[in-house]
């Protein structure tokens, strides 16, 4: 019998270095974060949501707004939405020459005062 029949098979993974994976500090391996720390990070993240500015109660904005501004969200071609606002996303992609709508454009100038308008769906998200 060959020495290369006795062999295991080579994987895909074996011409890649090992690493091993950091520790915590103070964390045994294998452990989960402690119930407490879950509700911090919990708590931190209502923090942000109460952060966003919210003016006194508006009426809703028109549903076929919201779909051309969701639709603004989505589409890829004027980059990327994590936090910033529309009209920021709007005038980086001006600037880019990505030619973003200008009716978008409008709309986020009209309706500066309402969140739920200036604030993209990821707003939260921090790159």
């Amino acid at each position: 019998m060959s020495r290369r029949a006795m062999e295991q098979p080579r994987r895909i993974t074996d011409s890649f270095p090992r690493r091993r994976r950091r520790r915590g500090p103070g964390r045994p391996p294998g452990r989960l974060k402690d119930r407490k720390d879950k509700d911090q990070d919990q708590d931190k993240a209502q923090l942000k949501v109460r952060d966003c500015p919210r003016g006194p109660s508006q009426p809703p904005p028109d549903p076929a707004l919201m779909e051309m501004l969701r639709r603004f969200d989505l589409a890829w071609e004027y980059g990327p939405c994590s936090g910033i606002t529309r009209l920021q996303r709007w005038e980086r992609a001006q600037e880019l020459g990505l030619s973003p709508p200008g009716p978008i454009r409008d709309a986020l100038l009209e309706h500066r005062d309402n969140p739920d308008v200036t604030y993209s769906l990821w707003h939260e998200y921090e790159l």
